[in-house]
């Protein structure tokens, strides 16, 4: 009993936490300035070892009220950012969501509850349509200069 209970966290190991056939490799937030409603987050890689594809479709983090799924896109030479309902992680393959990957990929934390500091870290769960959720720990590093998340 006590063994199937511990097989449904995410292991960390270092900066990577696995949950089946996931890996999840450095997941971390932009720090936020003071007042600043909303804060993102990203993940360098999320392989997929598994035979069937999965999604991550959402996520929750005691940091912010809601967490949300989202993708920068270009329309009409303007760079957008849109709510997604997932992302695709294929079978065997993998997915960047890193800050400035040509995908876009990224969650954000809406509505913070307070500043994303930088050398913080806080939980997280990440929600997957058929690994179900995952346990990880975000690291807060520095904003990038000029750039802001606002919607």
């Amino acid at each position: 009993m006590a063994l199937g209970h511990l097989s449904s966290f995410a292991h960390a190991h270092g900066k990577e936490f696995r949950k089946g056939g996931l890996e999840i490799e450095h997941i971390y937030a932009s720090a936020t300035a003071p007042g600043q409603p909303h804060g993102a987050v990203f993940i360098q890689r999320v392989k997929n070892k598994a035979g069937t594809a999965d999604r991550l479709i959402g996520g929750r983090a005691a940091v912010s009220k809601t967490v949300e799924v989202h993708q920068m896109v270009m329309d009409q030479n303007v760079m957008k950012m849109r709510e997604i309902p997932g992302i695709e992680i294929p079978a065997k393959g993998r997915v960047s969501m890193d800050r400035g990957a040509p995908e876009g990929y990224h969650l954000m934390l809406m509505n913070l509850n307070r500043p994303l500091l930088e050398g913080e870290r806080f939980p997280m769960t990440l929600i997957f349509q058929q690994a179900g959720e995952v346990e990880v720990e975000v690291e807060i590093v520095k904003a990038r200069a000029g750039h802001s998340r606002k919607h």
